[in-house]
Formats: C-alpha cells, sequence, structure tokens
C-alpha cells in the first residue's frame, strides 16, 4: 500500500493513463486550492426591525473560530487520539501506513493508524462542504479504495505546502462534525458546554475530541457512559503524547484528575433553534419567517444559498405588531377551535417600499394540528376563500377613475336589480340586497353600508375589465394573476389555467364584485397600503437588507413600485373609505374605543365561509380574514366562540363581527403612543 501511494504521488501520469490521469491530477490540484481557502457552511441569521435575532437558517450549524480562539487543550487533545506524529509528518504519515498495514496482516483491520488529521480534513470537507454532509457524498470521500487514497493523499501531501500545520489544525476543527448537528469545535462547545473553545478544559477537551470518531454512537446528551470511556482513552493518549508535561508524576496526577471529572454537558444541550418552526418567541413569528423565507428564495436568493451562505437577514417584522396581531387573532378565535382560521397582515405604507410589520393568525406556525398548528404561512398564502364585499373598494376606485362618480354622488341601490350586462346561463343575472337600503346613497355611505345592487350598477358604468384591473393594480397580483379560480398556483405551462382574473374577465362574471374569489390576506393588507400611499404600489416586502458573511450588502431582485393609480385618485377613495368606523358602519371600532381617522371596509361571503375586514391610517395598514380551513368548507357561525355549523347560513357570522374587532383590537396596541394623522384631503374633481 505504502508503494503503490509513494507512485502515485511521485508520478501522477503513469504508464497507460495518459489524459485521465493529468485530469485526475488537475482535479486534485483544484480541490488543494479549494482547501486552503475554504468557505465553510454556516448558519444564516434572522433579525426583526430592531435587530433582535428571531430565527437562525441552517444545514450546518458552525460557529468558525481562528486558531488563536481555540485552547491548547483541544489542539493536544485531537493530535493525541487522531494523528500523535502531526507535526513530524508531511501530509501523510508512511509510518502509520505501514503500522496499519501490519495490523492487517495480523488482523485483518485496515481503517487504524494510517489516515493524517490533514487527510482527515480533506475527507471532511469534500463529505461535508463540497457534498453538503449526503449520505452520497459522505459515502464517495469515505470509500474503501485505492484510487480514493491515492487522491486524498495528494491532495493532504499539497496543503503541507500551502498551509502551516496551525492553519490545517484550526480548519479541520472547524470542519469537523461533532454530533447533535454540530459541526466545527466552536458550535461543540456552545452546544456541550455552553463555552467557547479558548476555554476548554481537559475533560471538555477529551471529550470533544473522543466524539469525532463517532459522533453518532457517542452521544453524552443521551448515554454519557461511552462518551466518558472515550474520553478517558483520549486523556491517556494526551498522557502518551506528553501533554500534561515532562514530570512523569504530575504529568499522571493531572491526567487522573481529568478522567476523574464528571461529564460536565450541559442539561438539554445548548442546541441553536433552526428554521421558521422554533423562531423567535415560539411559534408566534414562524408565519413571519416561511414567507420571508419564500420571498428571499423569488428574489435572488435560494433557499440552499440562505441555509448555508451565514447571511444576516435584516428583516422588517415588528415584534410588538406582530404579538398584537397574534393576541388578537386568538382572543376572538382560540388556536385549538376546529375548522375556523383567523389571520391578520400588517403592511406600513409608504411611496418607496411597502414593510410587512406582521404576518400572524391564531393558529400557531407548526407541524402538529391538533395543536392549533399549521405549517402553511396562512397570512401570506392566497388562501381558497373570498373576502367579500371588500372587492367593492376596486369597483368603487374603477368607477371614480373613469369619472362615474364622485365620493359624494349619489347612486342608484334598488332593492333587486337584473343586470343586461352580466348573464346567469341564459338569463340576466340578478342580485339583490341582504337588507334595506334607501333607494339612492352616496358612494362613500354605499362603501361603508355595502349594498349588493349598487356596486353591480357601478361595475356595469366601470366596466368589469377595469375593475379586475384595478383589484390587480391596486395590490391583489398574486391573487388575479397567479392562481386559477379554485387557488390553486397556476404552472408555469399553463395547464391548470387560466387565472382567476382571466377567469373573470372570460365568463363575464358580474359576481366579481361580490368577491368570492381566492384572495391572500397580506395582498389586502397591500391594497389598503396602496391606498394610503397616495397610490404608490410596492411588493409587501418583509426584507430591509441582507447581509454576506463579510458584512458585504446582496442585492435582491425586488419588484420595483409603480403609481397603481392616480394620488388624486387614491386620495378620494380613502376619504370615500373612512365612514366605515361612523354610524352605519362596524360597530367595532366603538367596541374598541378607536378615535383616529382611517379607512376601513367589511366584508363577508354569501355563503358565510368567509369574513374579512381591510383597514389602513396613515401609518399602519391591515387586513383580517376568518375562514374556514377544516377538510371540508362550512358555515362559520357566530357565537363565542365562531363555529363551525355545517351547510346551513342561518346566523352565519359577518365580517364586522369577528374580523373587524380582531383588526381594531390588534391595531390599537400597535398604534399606542403614535401621534393622530389625518386623511390626506379630496380633490374637488373627485367629490
Amino acid at each position: 500500500m505504502a508503494g503503490v501511494l509513494l507512485a502515485a504521488l511521485l508520478f501522477p501520469v503513469v504508464g497507460g493513463l495518459g489524459l485521465a490521469s493529468n485530469r485526475a491530477a488537475d482535479t486534485v490540484d483544484q480541490t488543494s486550492a479549494e482547501l486552503t481557502e475554504a468557505e465553510l457552511p454556516l448558519v444564516s441569521t434572522v433579525l426583526d426591525m430592531n435587530g433582535q435575532p428571531i430565527a437562525y437558517l441552517y444545514d450546518q450549524y458552525r460557529i468558525p473560530v481562528p486558531s488563536e480562539g481555540i485552547a491548547d487543550t483541544m489542539k493536544a487533545a485531537i493530535i493525541a487520539i487522531e494523528d500523535k506524529r502531526f507535526f513530524d509528518h508531511a501530509g501523510v504519515d508512511w509510518q502509520g501506513i505501514a503500522r496499519a498495514a501490519a495490523k492487517a496482516g495480523v488482523d485483518g483491520e485496515t481503517s487504524q493508524g494510517a489516515s493524517t488529521l490533514t487527510q482527515q480534513y480533506v475527507k471532511n470537507y469534500l463529505a461535508f462542504v463540497v457534498g453538503k454532509g449526503s449520505e452520497e457524498a459522505y459515502e464517495k470521500a469515505t470509500e474503501a479504495t485505492i484510487g480514493r487514497k491515492i487522491s486524498e493523499a495528494r491532495i493532504a501531501t499539497q496543503l503541507e505546502q500551502k498551509m502551516t500545520k496551525d492553519e490545517i489544525l484550526t480548519a479541520y476543527l472547524n470542519v469537523v462534525p461533532f454530533g447533535n448537528g454540530t459541526y466545527g469545535v466552536g458550535a461543540a462547545a456552545r452546544t456541550y458546554f455552553d463555552t467557547t473553545p479558548d476555554k476548554l478544559t481537559v475533560p471538555q477537551a477529551a471529550m470533544l475530541a473522543g466524539l469525532v470518531n463517532e459522533p453518532s454512537r457517542l452521544n453524552p446528551g443521551a448515554d454519557p457512559d461511552p462518551a466518558i470511556k472515550r474520553r478517558n482513552t483520549v486523556i491517556d493518549k494526551m498522557l502518551e503524547n506528553g501533554a500534561f508535561g515532562s514530570d512523569e508524576k504530575v504529568a499522571k496526577e493531572k491526567a487522573d484528575e481529568a478522567k476523574a471529572a464528571d461529564i460536565g454537558v450541559v442539561p438539554n444541550l445548548r442546541l441553536l433553534p433552526n428554521g421558521c418552526v422554533g423562531a423567535g418567541d415560539g411559534p408566534v413569528y414562524g408565519f413571519f419567517c416561511r414567507y420571508l423565507v419564500d420571498y428571499l428564495d423569488r428574489s435572488g436568493l435560494p433557499v440552499d444559498e440562505i441555509l448555508r451562505g451565514g447571511y444576516t437577514i435584516h428583516s422588517t417584522m415588528d415584534p410588538v405588531a406582530t404579538r398584537a396581531a397574534k393576541e388578537a387573532a386568538e382572543s376572538q378565535v382560540p388556536k385549538t377551535q376546529p375548522g375556523v382560521a383567523n389571520a391578520m397582515a400588517v403592511v406600513q405604507p409608504g411611496a418607496d417600499k411597502h414593510r410587512v410589520r406582521a404576518l400572524a393568525a391564531n393558529r400557531d406556525f407548526g407541524n402538529n394540528a391538533e395543536a392549533g398548528q399549521s405549517a402553511y404561512s396562512i397570512p401570506a398564502e392566497v388562501t381558497k376563500f373570498g373576502a367579500g364585499s371588500i372587492y367593492k373598494v376596486f369597483t368603487a376606485a374603477a368607477a371614480l377613475e373613469r369619472g362615474v362618480t364622485g365620493i359624494d354622488r349619489q347612486i342608484d341601490v334598488p332593492e333587486t336589480y337584473t343586470s343586461r350586462v352580466y348573464k346567469d346561463g341564459n338569463k340576466g343575472y340578478t342580485v339583490k340586497n341582504s337588507g334595506k337600503y334607501p333607494e339612492k346613497m352616496s358612494l362613500t355611505q354605499a362603501l361603508a353600508q355595502s349594498p349588493n345592487t349598487g356596486f353591480i350598477i357601478l361595475e356595469e358604468k366601470a366596466g368589469l375589465n377595469n375593475v379586475v384591473d384595478m383589484a390587480h393594480r391596486l395590490g391583489l397580483r398574486e391573487s388575479m394573476q397567479g392562481v386559477n379560480n379554485a387557488g390553486d398556483p397556476l404552472k408555469a405551462d399553463g395547464s391548470n389555467g387560466p387565472s382567476q382574473g382571466d377567469v373573470y374577465k372570460r365568463d363575464n362574471s358580474g359576481s366579481f364584485t361580490l368577491g368570492a374569489g381566492p384572495t391572500s390576506i397580506l395582498e389586502l393588507s397591500n391594497v389598503a397600503a396602496t391606498i394610503m400611499s397616495g397610490g404608490k404600489w410596492c411588493p409587501p416586502t418583509p426584507v430591509e437588507q441582507v447581509t454576506d458573511r463579510n458584512g458585504k450588502p446582496v442585492q435582491l431582485k425586488e419588484a420595483a413600485c409603480d403609481q397603481a393609480v392616480a394620488p388624486e385618485v387614491a386620495n378620494a377613495l380613502a376619504n370615500g373609505m373612512s365612514a366605515d368606523t361612523k354610524p352605519g358602519g362596524t360597530a367595532a371600532a366603538a367596541a374598541a374605543g378607536w378615535d383616529r381617522p382611517m379607512i376601513g371596509k367589511t366584508g363577508t361571503t354569501e355563503n358565510h365561509w368567509s369574513v374579512a375586514f381591510m383597514g389602513a391610517t396613515p401609518q399602519y395598514a391591515g387586513a383580517v380574514m376568518t375562514f374556514t380551513d377544516g377538510v371540508a368548507p362550512q358555515v362559520i357561525c357566530s357565537g363565542s366562540p365562531p363555529r363551525l355549523c355545517g351547510t346551513n347560513d342561518a346566523g352565519g357570522v359577518f365580517g364586522g363581527q369577528v374580523a373587524a374587532p380582531t383588526w381594531f383590537n390588534a391595531m390599537r396596541v400597535i398604534h399606542d403612543g403614535k401621534p393622530v394623522e389625518q386623511l390626506p384631503p379630496v380633490d374637488p374633481r373627485y367629490r
């Protein structure tokens, strides 16, 4: 074996191998170059708007440390147990190979004594850095073939010419796995002993050095006895290697003292939470975290890169707003209430950015449905249910833009109306109001009281296509173009299309203004933010900035803001929506003690499968949807708490009863201490 290795090292191109050997040599050269400047997989950290960590995202928990940050005890322990001739060889230990070969001839074992720390660094780098820790990569990096050993030995000898011994030792200690998902001595010291590598004692260092042999079997958190036995073996090897000094008696006493020490592992281990399920304050921040990861993935920072890149992600999440939204949602619908979800999104208006401040629900973010958890980002994804009469806002906006009406102009509100423009089969499309209304009322009054007939008439005059396009322009972009009419994401090949918006246009469905189609709560919130931003739409972004492991900003591919409607139209619409908190509108505002100027609109779907509320002040916009999230959709009936009640819609809940109270209770807390701001003035042309 030694002869074959020596020949391969000295003569990489041997007879008969030709070009193939040259290519193999090139690969070896490239790998050894990479190893000298290896970028290790690191943990990415998500921060809230105040700079506090809320989540950690990683494939490998690793805290890189420089040589001076690693105690001599750790270096001595790993050398003693893994490669006692580390400072004497040049990457390959020929004596060790000969010793292993001789031992193989005696008892058939071939793995002991032949692999240096330099070679182990090569092996671990290929398995856990290049191969990302996959089972296939590990098997390839450790396969018992002479070809792999030759390649590994050649890389090791090249490394010894490019790196100092201390650099190699430090690199090895930063790569190698220590079990329980930890990689490198920095993470291992924190996980097992809640300390840093420069403070490791002899017993601690010896235990960690012993783990690298079989980290899965020698798990001190599960069974300390095998770990202690292995630790003491390491201490004995340290004694043999002179780690405790030249005085034999003193050295023996130090070794015995170290072997007598308790294992010292911290209870439950200090494992770093990983992923969105354990984000921040338990399950409260998980919905935001999930949306953030998906958003970054769409914006040019793939999930795989996030899990390995060591990024610092400065998010827009406001912990106060998030907790307020969570508590408000859960106070209306307990998390364990079967089949009824209550979710809220909060977005901050702005002319250059719409920052997502909160995504919360009565559900917790997690995988245990029986405990009231959901692994879907309920407030951010397009639900399969509608927002009801909130869609009348889009009809009003289109009518204002096209000069059909003004916010103070009277519109017709017949008790029943049959459209000649929209069809129901071969008949005209007939709608009726759910309550008693005056025959005429202003657009502002109509937005507050929501008569169906008045908005069908306005939709005819403004044009259905214009109304659907207005919904998209103001913010329902994914809801209108990214899903089909069943709420399923459109496939790239369009095989399950057309989009929801295109279906309404194709079928000339006047029912669009009644809001029965799939809707995103976050997008509803962003609609309100667009209105309060003078008609400027911006993507609802959860990220302020991303920096890489070196602190350099990462450029994301986010959608640019655009002027969805003229500022005069947006301002008129805002004032037209300002009566929902006044007599005739929702009573939830009075119950919450609300006294700020705002815009608002309630919504209830005809079948009472979902209800919603959308509203905003100049400072914050938000939307709430309460919908049936069970296996089969059912009517949500009012009560304390709301409950599923089959298919009979008698007693069905309304948006002003659940969704609106959630909004006002959360926003009251979010606005606490903020100055009162007025709505923008209205251009007389839109009166």
